[in-house]
């Protein structure tokens, strides 16, 4: 390669014979030349056209792929042993007709656990006996675990257990694929995670009833206490018989419904499930960089696929669905929502993976296919391509070094053949190179910018209900940071020596040797992500390679058709890859907290897929005359933008049904008990725990007042903070008082049995019991100088926090919480105040007394409220 770039420089010098290179001046006829090459640049109007090309290509192919689904198979394609959308469709409408399937309440516990015992059972029927034995286990199960900052404390959650056998199979290492029945109050959990849980069934039903053997076991969980958080999991992989022969998992959740899966994890450190995915996938959607963002944990969710890591060492795949995820967690999680295309993509695509890991030989033995993280990434959804870490390092390391060689091979041959020295062209670059760090900065700093600014002003989460405005936002003026330097420097630089299509293309370098640059030190960080670098520049240096193996790269213009023709892959790519960012993510804005401005995240990705796609394009728009132009219309684009956002009903972040505002809130009644037994407040209110940005502003809610001024005064800040998310974000809770008392539906004490103290003095022991409801939280705040010694709850989570929370949830078995506490004091002086203790409890699915019912229809209409009764009694002891 190398020997030909020299041949073609020496044949272009040499072709050179109307140019003279005497005291630095290039000829009369060199700068006749540059005369023409001004007029080679095209009209003014066909930069918008330009720009306008790359538009459409983005609606006319990224967004329909992303999109696309397969045709739902019906009942009549059943002899074919494939997934059939159609039944799965059906059991799907059964399921969500339930309504809400809240652990402990009768829809979970009984008529969601009777309906799908009844779909097993007709599967059951119908198993191929001479292939197959199959086996259901319904699991009721108890036990504890420390989360986040609590202890989760779960009793007689259910599970629902099928291991699917070959025929005198003597395999000890199963697969495992689960999802959960249960739901979020209110919602009807067709999405999350309905869809899912009738596809285990239907794969289910396709695997047992086709005459086709398979290697090792299959264990279908069907788990009835994910939302709690993620008990039921827990509880099979540390108690169920079959757990410790379970080996590899298949995770299916929601964060949405009725879309594509993705797959958002995977291993870790076993590359093999990511070739098995490449391999057996018929519809692949996943990415590298998806599973970095999800890990760093900055997302509200999780699944369970870190509890059967965790507590199972299981390795495999966590595929969810994430399109629409603006009903996740709402009662607007409706049947009607999910396509049959998009069960038959999610079916089609889990029936392939069980059939190709069931005979995976790497399931023999797991451990010896340990080998590191995998980089892979769907090209929209039509190929799938993966590789190792270690191939993933190589690759950025040449790509970039590549790209530095072949640029210092451009400014060579830019300054030969304009006549002038090397170190001539070098040291304008240097200052392009500059200009082009500060188009970066700007290109990304320009929307964040903004973002901030429209936040300080209470405007944020303007694009929630019309991501269009997006482009207006945070696109253009990204746009405009890429291209102002740029355009500056083309429209001001003075020396006439080298050509301005050349000096057009040092820009370009410019641009890619700060990406070669990220590229090297992400890769040296150990960030997989940099695999975006990597492809974005390969489709640079490929075009550079081929102008400078031709006279394309000397011929005015000429080598940006090559550059324009290559750029469709990457644009294309980086285009989809941050459109799925933004499909996923933008939903979860609306229930990111209010302590993080959304608008931060959401400007910085689209400033990330604005560089990535169009990085290498804007500045191409200097191909035309009159480019200000062009940055005017983008100038104004934006301008109206802002204008509509800020001024106007489609910048506000509500709809009804479609994008509503989540507003979890209890009807509180609240006693405290001082040491004597007297009673020191009894009151009733509303407790807020709001979950966006925006905060209390759209409810138009007179009284509301901060409760972060109770936290040093009371227990918990003095409210039932339901579970961790609520107590992590109480110091952001509001509260609005009521006259009335709050009529909760019955009364529930926490009793006290005994307190004893041991022979020796060093201890006192207290005996509590509570007939607590379904939800059920336990808070525990020692005095300063008293110590927990002993308790029966985990003794790991002794001496982990200021105040202990214990958050006790039943599902089948409803037997009162009993415990006790030993508490130690270095005087051993038991007779005083040791500690307070508060009980939180939850009527989850009661809707309140009349008045709280009329205060909920009260609210707006955008809003999608989750509320109950709740009741809240502090003891001091």
């Amino acid at each position: 390669m190398w020997q030909a770039l020299s041949y073609r420089f020496d044949s272009c010098r040499n072709k050179i014979a109307d140019e003279t290179c005497e005291d630095g001046h290039r000829s009369g006829s060199s700068k006749y030349r540059q005369n023409q090459e001004l007029n080679w640049r095209g009209p003014w109007y066909l930069a918008s056209g330009f720009l306008l090309f790359w538009v459409l290509l983005f609606f006319s192919i990224v967004v329909p792929l992303f999109y696309r689904l397969p045709n739902g198979l019906t009942i009549e394609d059943s002899s074919k042993n494939v997934f059939i959308a159609e039944r799965a469709q059906n059991n799907l409408y059964n399921l969500a007709k339930i309504g809400p399937k809240v652990v402990g309440s009768d829809g979970n516990e009984n008529k969601t656990v009777d309906y799908l015992l009844s779909v097993v059972a007709e599967i059951e029927a119908n198993v191929l006996e001479e292939y197959f034995d199959i086996e259901v286990d319904v699991q009721v199960v108890s036990g504890s675990y420390i989360h986040w900052t609590m202890i989760n404390m779960y009793q007689g959650v259910q599970n629902i257990a099928i291991k699917l056998s070959p025929k005198n199979c003597t395999s000890e290492t199963y697969l495992l694929v689960n999802s959960h029945f249960d739901s979020k109050p209110t919602s009807p959990s067709a999405g999350d995670a309905g869809q899912m849980i009738v596809t285990i069934l239907e794969v289910l039903r396709v695997m047992s009833t086709t005459k086709q053997t398979f290697r090792h076991p299959i264990v279908f969980l069907l788990n009835g206490a994910e939302e709690n958080p993620l008990e039921a999991s827990h509880g099979f992989i540390t108690q169920h018989k079959w757990a410790e022969n379970c080996k590899v998992l298949i995770n299916l959740d929601s964060s949405g419904g009725g879309g594509r899966e993705i797959v958002f994890q995977s291993g870790p450190n076993h590359p093999w499930l990511i070739e098995n995915y490449k391999k057996n996938a018929k519809h692949p959607f996943a990415t590298t960089m998806g599973e970095e963002i999800f890990q760093t944990d900055i997302l509200p969710s999780d699944t369970d696929f870190h509890i059967f890591r965790d507590y199972g060492n299981l390795i495999g795949l966590d595929i969810a669905q994430c399109i629409n995820g603006y009903t996740y967690h709402t009662k607007y999680d409706l049947f009607d929502n999910i396509p049959r295309g998009s069960i038959q993509n999610t079916g089609d695509n889990v029936l392939a993976l069980v059939r190709g890991l069931v005979n995976a030989t790497e399931l023999d033995n797991t451990e010896a296919n340990a080998s590191g993280h995998a980089i892979f990434f769907d090209v929209l959804g039509l190929y799938f391509i993966s590789y190792t870490e270690s191939t993933g390092v190589i690759l950025n390391y040449s790509v970039a070094v590549v790209t530095l060689i072949l640029i210092f091979v451009s400014i060579w041959r830019t300054a030969a053949v304009s006549c002038v020295s090397t170190s001539y062209v070098l040291g304008w670059f240097i200052l392009i190179l500059v200009l082009q760090i500060i188009a970066f900065v700007l290109g990304f700093g320009l929307p964040v910018g903004i973002a901030y600014v429209f936040d300080k002003y209470g405007l944020s989460m303007t694009y929630f209900s019309t991501p269009v405005l997006m482009i207006g936002l945070y696109v253009c003026p990204s746009l405009l940071g890429l291209s102002l330097p740029s355009y500056i420097y083309l429209k001001l630089q003075k020396t006439d020596k080298v050509p301005f299509s050349q000096q057009l293309q040092l820009v370009l370098h410019g641009h890619a040797i700060v990406l070669a640059i990220l590229a090297i030190a992400l890769t040296v960080y150990g960030l997989r992500s940099t695999y975006v670098l990597a492809w974005t520049l390969i489709f640079y240096v490929i075009p550079l390679a081929i102008n400078l193996l031709t006279t394309l790269h000397d011929r005015g213009f000429s080598w940006t058709g090559v550059l324009k023709i290559s750029q469709v892959v990457p644009f294309v790519y980086n285009s989809y890859l941050i459109y799925t960012f933004l499909v996923t993510l933008t939903p979860m804005m609306g229930r990111f907290g209010r302590s993080t401005n959304p608008d931060l995240i959401v400007s910085a990705i689209n400033a990330l897929g604005t560089i990535l796609a169009l990085g290498f394009l804007i500045p191409l728009v200097n191909m035309f005359r009159k480019p200000s132009l062009m940055l005017l219309a983008i100038l104004t684009i934006s301008g109206v933008t802002i204008y509509t956002a800020t001024s106007t009903q489609i910048g506000f972040p509500y709809r009804p049904k479609t994008n509503v505002e989540r507003v979890p809130y209890l009807h509180v009644r609240r006693t405290f008990y001082e040491y004597d037994g007297t009673i020191s407040k009894d009151d009733s209110g509303y407790l807020f725990n709001l979950q966006d940005r925006r905060g209390p502003n759209p409810l138009n809610i007179t009284g509301l007042v901060s409760v972060s001024e109770d936290c040093d005064k009371y227990l918990m800040c003095g409210g039932p903070m339901y579970d961790h998310r609520w107590v992590k974000n109480r110091l952001k809770a509001l509260w609005l008082p009521r006259l009335e008392p709050i009529e909760v539906p019955y009364d529930v004490q926490l009793e006290l049995l005994s307190k004893t103290v041991r022979e020796d003095n060093s201890t006192v022991r207290f005996e509590f019991r509570a007939n607590c409801t379904d939800h059920c939280s336990v808070f525990i705040q020692p005095n300063t100088d008293v110590t927990i010694a002993d308790w029966s709850f985990l003794p790991s989570y002794i001496g982990t926090q200021t105040t202990y929370h214990i958050y006790f949830t039943y599902g089948k078995d409803n037997s009162p919480l009993r415990f006790f506490i030993d508490f130690s004091k270095p005087d051993e002086d038991y007779n005083v105040p040791l500690f307070k203790i508060g009980l939180a409890v939850h009527f989850i699915g009661n809707p309140g007394d009349e008045i709280s019912q009329k205060f909920a229809k009260s609210l707006p209409s955008y809003v999608a409220a989750v509320e109950w009764p709740a009741s809240y009694k502090v003891y001091n002891y």
